[in-house]
């Protein structure tokens, strides 16, 4: 082996027993459909600036779910019941009464000048002094309080002088070399800094050690800190904005709650824990059992698939992806991802698109031996590993860009949906790029594998580009067509959703809640078959106490409760209703504006990384392609009157990233084939890219069809519309990578005057010999 394929081994066997070694040790974190949790029922008060009416209990929610999502809580249920409670559901939480504490708090945090010792402490402190400058607020604490310090002295303190509001970020830091153990670092927005500057300022006037010269930090009604300015500061001086700590002696997880507390505000309201009890999971165990069955059957089609096509070359990529599935599954249970199912059926379905490295490799590599006829076997995969990788860079990059903003800009499930992503995406990389040349290289050195076309799965051409190269169809020649009937799929899409509408689930428009009890006991299972019956299929049922059932579902009349009370007592028996409240939607307003402003700006700057690495043209081709997907797809669940609901919204994602890869890997070859045959006429050009391309877009695309289609068929309703929503997706992304993308960006460069790319060295030439070849476009391939 050559040192670059040892090293390649060496790191695969060590990425894959790190792998191994956390998914024996560490158990995953699992979401409230699969393992349940615990429900929290808060009540909001009225505070002496805000009522608790639906708006300001809103606020309440949103600033609830930063706090919840900075514990470490993923894929949260928050939503508002009536108008002054809100429902938290938080799965697989160890410590749910440290939890709603946390959660429940107040966190008024503000900043004073001390005017001078105090007479009448009004509460006992517990927390020691503080040694360096601090700062925040968030409460409207009025002069004249007195309040005692962390060694119980009391304070006289003045007007709140800076809230919490004006606090931009909170870190909980160790602080070694000043000796001050865990400490919360602030930094404040710009007004807030400079009112900071000179409250500080203003209290460096006072002498050393006199108590007018301290800071008073207090967080509901208790000094928390109150350090003396350093000496060093002068008069009216002050300190900057970003240098300052809260300390106080604080362990780790204290001052981890503390800067997550700041970050996330105040809240609006305070709250009140009126209920906590636990529930059972959203999906039965059948419906669990049924969707990992069709998942292992899909995967187990989608590597026999590439095995048959690639074959010894594919059963080692198929190795490679039981790899990535290991690998992918390893990272996200180390980094305490909650697992829920469609989230689970999205990372077997990227075990399906992760193919499509291997594909554009092997596909590169055939048409490198069919070009050079001499060329060994070995050297062939070499080249195609060089050839293949710029699309693979452009197109995962691409992907990252747009995973590493949904997960700083959103929050909540759009979030989740950016880390796993981005694992997705980096443990792909890895599969392909290392463990499958590493075993694909020692295999291209057997002489058996070199000798024996019909073994190694190089050496033929492949019957969809041998079917290619035979009928070479002129596919761009009227691109003006093939826009005409993208624009024909955008204008039926459109008269869905204006005709039919868009039947939004309750995690968007709220619905009913209503609880159960029975005078025998159901089980969840059988509750939600006679419910789909009833023809309630969209009801969500889950156990609720001492055997109670809980069912969520959309806009519920009376009469419709009626039906379900009824559907309900066929299986238990009398049935008494304990509870009925309408219910807020879970992703509000604020998550749902956030998601879509980090959706936008992901793809502004997917648009502009193109533009740098492509064209203009190829670029805003692209993200119209993009544009395209999503209206058809929103269309076709519009005429097909199916739920829109967070499933749905994770599968939207999931194309949008499949749709600008699969547009990036066409483009790419545009710009190779062009920039070797800079005369050539651009539509030649693009439908020769688009035939060389034809096979990889289908291989891949019949990979995650495998697995969707058992989904679909097999995983139960549970995953039905999930899976659905990607078949459409993933079949309108590949028509639209093809036929929307190319003839767009075809039309624009028509219409612009900007130049070819940059010239090549032509690979055909070699000294003292003159190629044979007259298309610079042709690939060589012969049949």
């Amino acid at each position: 082996m050559t040192r670059a394929t040892t090293v390649r081994a060496v790191l695969a066997a060590a990425v894959l027993l790190v792998s191994v070694l956390i998914t024996l040790t560490m158990s995953p974190r699992l979401g409230l459909d699969l393992q349940g949790g615990t429900r929290m029922v808060l009540q909001a008060k009225d505070s002496d600036t805000a009522k608790a009416d639906r708006e300001s209990t809103d606020r309440t929610l949103e600033v609830l779910r930063q706090r919840i999502d900075s514990l470490g809580v993923a894929e949260p249920t928050l939503t508002r019941s009536g108008e002054d409670r809100i429902i938290v559901e938080l799965p697989d939480v160890q410590d749910p009464r440290k939890a709603a504490e946390v959660i429940g708090r107040t966190a008024q945090l503000s900043f004073h000048a001390v005017q001078g010792p105090g007479t009448e402490p009004e509460n006992k402190a517990n927390d020691k002094a503080g040694t360096e400058p601090d700062d925040q607020a968030d409460g409207t604490t009025g002069a004249g309080l007195t309040l005692p310090d962390e060694q119980g002295r009391p304070l006289a303190l003045g007007p709140t002088r800076l809230s919490g509001a004006g606090v931009k970020d909170a870190t909980a830091a160790f602080d070694a070399q000043q000796g001050a153990g865990w400490t919360v670092s602030l930094d404040f927005h710009k007004k807030a800094g400079r009112d900071w500057t000179r409250l500080t300022g203003e209290a460096a006037c006072h002498p050393v050690q006199d108590d007018r010269r301290r800071v008073a930090i207090v967080l509901d009604q208790k000094i928390i800190s109150s350090p003396q300015v350093s000496p060093s500061v002068g008069c009216n001086v002050g300190l900057p904005s970003g240098s300052t700590q809260i300390t106080g002696s604080f362990s780790v997880d204290e001052a981890r709650e503390l800067a997550l507390l700041i970050k996330g505000g105040a809240l609006p309201l305070p709250v009140e824990i009126v209920e906590q009890r636990t529930v059972g999971p959203t999906l039965g165990a059948a419906a669990i059992d049924a969707s990992a069955r069709a998942a292992l059957i899909g995967a187990a089609a989608t590597a026999l698939f590439i095995t048959i096509v690639y074959r010894l070359f594919g059963a080692l990529a198929a190795v490679a992806l039981a790899a990535y599935g290991l690998i992918s599954y390893a990272a996200l249970v180390a980094l305490g991802v909650t697992l829920t199912l469609p989230g689970l059926a999205g990372f077997v379905l990227a075990i399906g698109m992760a193919v499509d490295a291997n594909v554009l490799v092997f596909e590169r590599a055939r048409e490198e031996y069919a070009q050079h006829p001499g060329r060994t076997l070995r050297s062939s995969l070499t080249a195609g590993f060089r050839g293949a990788w710029s699309a693979v860079a452009d197109s995962n990059v691409t992907t990252l860009i747009a995973a590493g903003l949904l997960f700083f800009l959103g929050s909540g499930p759009v979030k989740g949906f950016g880390v796993t992503l981005a694992i997705g995406v980096l443990a792909s990389m890895f599969s392909a790029l290392v463990i499958a040349r590493a075993l694909t290289e020692i295999a291209a050195r057997s002489r058996f594998v070199s000798d024996y076309r019909g073994i190694n799965g190089i050496a033929s051409p492949g019957r969809v580009r041998t079917w290619l190269t035979r009928r070479d169809p002129q596919l761009m020649r009227f691109p003006r067509r093939w826009l005409l009937v993208s624009a024909a799929l955008v204008a039926v899409a459109v008269l869905g959703i204006v005709v039919r509408g868009v039947n939004l689930g309750v995690e968007f428009t709220g619905g009913r809640l209503v609880e159960y009890s029975t005078s025998r006991p159901v089980e969840v299972e059988r509750a939600r078959t006679a419910l789909a019956d009833a023809g309630f299929g969209d009801a969500e049922v889950t156990t609720a106490g001492a055997g109670d059932l809980s069912v969520r579902t959309g806009k519920l009349d009376n009469d419709g409760e009626h039906a379900l009370r009824a559907a309900l007592a066929k299986e238990g028996g009398e049935t008494t209703k304990v509870r009925d409240e309408l219910i807020g939607p879970s992703l509000g307003d604020e998550l749902r504006r956030n998601a879509l402003i980090a959706l936008a700006i992901a793809v502004l700057v997917q648009l502009a990384y193109l533009v740098i690495r492509f064209r203009w043209t190829f670029a805003v081709a692209s993200v119209g392609a993009l544009v395209h997907d999503v209206i058809v797809l929103v269309g076709a669940f519009a005429w097909l009157g199916r739920t829109v609901d967070g499933i749905f919204l994770a599968a939207l994602l999931t194309v949008i990233g499949y749709s600008v890869n699969d547009s990036v890997v066409v483009f790419d070859r545009v710009r190779e084939l062009w920039a070797k045959a800079r005369r050539v006429p651009i539509v030649t050009v693009a439908n020769r890219a688009v035939l060389q391309t034809v096979p990889r877009t289908v291989n891949t695309g019949m990979g995650a069809l495998f697995i969707l289609t058992a989904l679909a068929v097999l995983g139960g309703d549970s995953l039905a519309d999930f899976a659905l929503a990607l078949l459409i997706g993933i079949c309108v992304g590949t028509y639209s990578s093809v036929l929307t993308a190319v003839p767009a960006a075809l039309v624009l460069e028509q219409s612009s005057k900007a130049p070819p790319p940059a010239r090549k060295r032509a690979s055909g030439r070699r000294s003292g010999t003159r190629t044979a070849r007259r298309d610079p476009l042709d690939n060589g391939a012969r049949v």
